[in-house]
């Protein structure tokens, strides 16, 4: 029996442009987007009607999992709590970022990953979930173990996106030991000494891990079609090394000239959405608005906190010269979704998947009246 649902009344923002009309959803897919009033459908009562949007990197399912210290919250729990936040963020497709290597920073045990990663398949399977889920694999290459976590995925067809990652001090996020210190020593209450352990304990693994697991991670992903992003670039001999492995992805480079080399060699340039909120990034590198000034931010992810995906693109479009709307939404839908080829989804055009996200934003913080993902209502 064939669905079909019609979105009258709409300020539908397509890829360049804004227009009023209807969008007409028939079995999963955009049937036809039509200008003017339609007599017949749902009013969307001149709300914005957005496509879904398409997050690659989010650390928030972890919250979920581990939501103190040492306690373990029941998987399949876990996971519909993370998933009912997204789907009420407007979000449709997300890559669930899944820790592989243990750090001074902790991390998780072998093992922990996949059963997070079993119960994803589970509950898709059994269509606990609104949106769609895959997996991103946050290789932490100084890791001794990263290799051997990273056996547990070598087949899994949830993996789409793996990062390569180096949080050594001296490397990428953490280019100087002034915000190392500040990160790391505060956060995990060190003394002197055992800061100094500390650091030489992971200066010690980065210099004996990091490039030869890079390199073996990059092989493994590139035989399994497996998109690459990398990590906190900081110099223009990190973006080429990105480069020469045929990374898509540039997440989070921490200079301006990182951005500007990775924009230049074709890569997609990511920032966090509560940098463009807050106007500046947590670890006190360079800022989302100063690389859209400069037309280098390709990609938003949220990160942290889910709903400053849908809230970013907002604040863009209002305080960035020259930037539109349609402009700012590509950065968290069209963008990703081609960065790691799901061409099926990211706008809102005839053929494509039904995704999509009915906002009210007439000031201040948008907020999301209705989603559906493959044309099924889900928030």
């Amino acid at each position: 029996m064939r669905s079909e649902t019609t979105l009258k009344n709409a300020r539908i923002v397509l890829e360049d442009e804004i227009v009023t009309g209807s969008v007409m959803l028939r079995d999963g897919l955009i049937a036809s987007i039509d200008t003017g009033n339609s007599a017949v459908g749902e009013d969307m009562e001149g709300d914005y009607l957005i496509p879904g949007l398409v997050e690659l990197h989010t650390d928030h399912l972890e919250s979920h999992y581990a939501p103190r210290p040492g306690v373990l919250w029941d998987c399949i729990a876990a996971l519909q709590a993370h998933d009912a936040q997204v789907a009420g963020s407007g979000i449709t497709t997300v890559f669930d970022c899944l820790r592989l290597g243990s750090d001074e920073d902790g991390g998780f045990k072998k093992g922990e990953m996949r059963v997070i990663a079993d119960a994803l398949e589970t509950a898709a399977t059994e269509d606990r979930l609104r949106a769609s889920h895959l997996i991103h694999l946050r290789c932490e290459v100084s890791a001794g173990d990263v290799l051997e976590h990273f056996e547990d995925f070598r087949e899994d067809p949830q993996v789409k996106l793996a990062s390569l990652m180096d949080h050594a001090p001296g490397q990428r996020q953490f280019q100087t030991l002034e915000q190392y210190t500040l990160y790391y020593r505060k956060k995990r209450g060190l003394s002197d000494a055992e800061f100094e352990r500390f650091v030489a304990r992971r200066l010690e693994d980065s210099t004996r891990y990091s490039a030869t697991h890079r390199k073996a991670i990059v092989e493994a992903c590139t035989q399994r079609g497996i998109a690459l992003a990398s990590h906190d670039d900081a110099t223009v001999d990190h973006v080429e090394e990105s480069k020469d492995f045929g990374v898509r992805l540039a997440e989070f480079p921490t200079s301006i000239e990182a951005a500007r080399a990775s924009h230049q060699a074709g890569m997609s340039v990511l920032m966090g959405a509560p940098n463009v909120i807050r106007g500046k990034s947590h670890s006190g590198n360079i800022s989302a608005r100063a690389l859209a000034d400069e037309r280098l931010l390709d990609v938003l992810s949220s990160d942290y906190v889910p709903f400053s995906l849908i809230h970013a693109p907002f604040v863009l479009a209002d305080d960035e010269d020259g930037m539109t709307l349609p402009e700012t939404i590509r950065l968290v839908s069209t963008a990703p979704a081609r960065t790691v080829g799901l061409d099926d989804r990211g706008s809102i055009g005839t053929g494509l998947r039904a995704d999509l996200v009915r906002v009210r934003r007439d000031r201040g913080v948008p907020v999301v009246r209705s989603v559906w993902r493959e044309g099924r209502r889900v928030a």
